[in-house]
């Protein structure tokens, strides 16, 4: 049994706690409106859950999840999650956002950008290519025909490892990107953005994948 501790608690961090007590985790889940603001998911999530402050939901964590707009990703408390395996689910809307110009020019990714936040956190991209409702419903023991997939991206192998067993137990066979500046591969408008995928399936639409400025030539 391990401990989850989730900094957002929008629809991907609602979800993942979900996920994660139905498999037997504890999550300590957290948003940026208070713990008071989480009772009514709290009470749903049952007893092995709590809400927390986001330092708190770190300090907690054995894995961290952030998934936050990313236009707050420097708001993530860094010590808390100092030598922690962090999950990144986050996306770029510039419409929400902002604009970033080193994610508008591509020569950093998202999750770069959150590792850089963190210095000595080991991030790993994951989550953020799959609707939220279909992490509860999608989900099937390892071995099923036709299994869905999900990517991971991430420089520390040990840290990937970790977020693949974690994947597995929630239902989903893995498929490594590999390095972490690698995740631009699953990011909006990609062909594996959103629907649903085998790992075979994957890994032919992360091979397709085309960066940003070459889908406007």
């Amino acid at each position: 049994m391990a401990t989850l501790g989730i900094i957002g608690a929008g629809m991907i961090g609602s979800q993942l706690a979900r996920l994660a007590v139905k498999n037997g985790d504890q999550v300590v889940i957290s948003n940026s409106r208070g713990p008071a603001t989480l009772s009514a998911l709290v009470a749903e999530l049952g007893p092995k859950a709590c809400a927390a402050t986001p330092a708190e939901a770190g300090a907690a964590g054995d894995i961290v999840v952030v998934t936050v707009p990313l236009k707050a990703y420097r708001t993530i408390p860094v010590e808390p999650l100092a030598g922690k395996i962090v999950i990144d689910t986050n996306n770029y809307y510039p419409q929400r956002d902002g604009h970033i110009p080193e994610l508008d020019n591509e020569s950093t990714t998202t999750a770069e950008l959150l590792q850089r936040h963190l210095p000595t956190s080991k991030v790993v991209k994951a989550f953020n290519h799959i609707y939220a409702a279909a992490l509860t419903v999608e989900g099937q023991p390892a071995g099923s025909k036709n299994r869905r997939a999900l990517v991971i991206a991430g420089d520390d192998e040990k840290a990937k490892a970790t977020v693949g067993a974690l994947i597995d137990k929630f239902g989903f066979d893995v498929v490594d990107a590999g390095p972490l500046p690698e995740g631009w591969r699953i990011q909006r408008d990609t062909p594996g953005y959103g629907p649903r995928r085998t790992a075979k399936e994957l890994r032919g639409d992360l091979a397709a994948a085309k960066r940003y400025a070459e889908m406007k030539t």
